[in-house]
């Protein structure tokens, strides 16, 4: 059986993305502990970590504003756990959600080193 490839934005992208005022979700599915040592802090970011997501489902996550389809960009430590989580809620019937590539590693050392690195 062949997977559908997931949708992917690069960390170049999510930061212009976060210097502009579109309305989006950012994803982070890692957990409390990762989330402590390295953090883009905006207003549009959502922690909800992939241990918490397998038991609570998509109920914990926002629902898009009625009429506005806001994109979700799900982001991990590498790039891992943000595409399960990606290809999950495309199945579950979410639409515009893409896999941050490279995580946050990547942003730190591509975009801004001061979010942290572990």
């Amino acid at each position: 059986m062949f997977f559908k490839p997931i949708p992917e934005i690069d960390v170049l992208t999510l930061a212009e993305k976060l210097k502009s005022d579109e309305e989006f979700i950012l994803l982070d599915v890692r957990e409390d502990d990762e989330l402590r040592r390295a953090k883009i802090t905006d207003r549009r970011l959502v922690h909800a970590a992939l241990s918490e997501l397998s038991v609570k489902g998509t109920s914990m996550l926002p629902a898009p504003a009625q009429g506005q389809e806001r994109s979700v960009y799900v982001i991990c430590h590498h790039g891992n756990r943000s595409s399960q989580v990606t290809r999950w809620l495309i199945k579950s019937g979410w639409t515009n959600v893409f896999n941050v590539s490279g995580g946050i590693d990547a942003y730190a050392r591509k975009v801004d080193n001061s979010v942290g690195m572990y």
